[in-house]
């Protein structure tokens, strides 16, 4: 593997981990109702799309503009898969051994998000029953649910991931 490529996955990849504990951090500490709340994840998303460019960007430049599909998206897969292993790892250790009661109150939210979400579409009262009992019956920081985020995040980030390598591959030269 080129050596640009290794090293740039890896520092981005580190950077999106360090950026995702200090989001987790910050709302965990100045107001754990956010992590109830679609929008945030929205302007997550947004943030790591903006780095992703920025490091498959500064990588094609590097290798002077010689930048096939499959090194932009091994650039992009080797990033998600170290910064989605940080955080999840993160996620792992603050909710299951640092404050275990904090699980429960974003379970809570969760409860209240999903009753207002079904609400506003005017599901049956059996349905909201049902959808509440689910979100109980529930742990998203046990380390089999965890680990099930993370391989959905890498299934899904591989689509972007697909989608930005096809973006930021060099264009083939036109002879005449």
């Amino acid at each position: 593997m080129n050596e640009i490529i290794k090293k740039n996955a890896v520092s981005y990849g580190i950077v999106l981990g360090v950026i995702s504990i200090v989001i987790t951090t910050l709302i965990y500490a100045l107001n754990i109702e956010l992590f109830g709340s679609w929008w945030l994840g929205l302007v997550i998303l947004a943030i790591n799309l903006v780095i992703y460019c920025i490091l498959l960007s500064k990588t094609k430049k590097q290798l002077n503009n010689d930048y096939s599909f499959k090194q932009a998206f091994t650039t992009f897969f080797i990033a998600m898969l170290i910064g989605a292993s940080i955080s999840t790892l993160y996620n792992l250790v603050l909710f299951n051994f640092v404050d275990p009661a904090a699980k429960e109150t974003i379970q809570e939210i969760s409860v209240k998000s999903t009753v207002s979400m079904m609400e506003r579409f005017g599901a049956p009262e059996s349905e909201i029953e049902k959808a509440i009992e689910k979100v109980r019956e529930t742990d998203n920081f046990s380390i089999g649910n965890l680990l099930m985020g993370l391989g959905v995040t890498l299934v899904i980030g591989s689509i972007f991931g697909l989608i930005l390598a096809a973006i930021f591959k060099s264009k083939p030269a036109y002879k005449e």
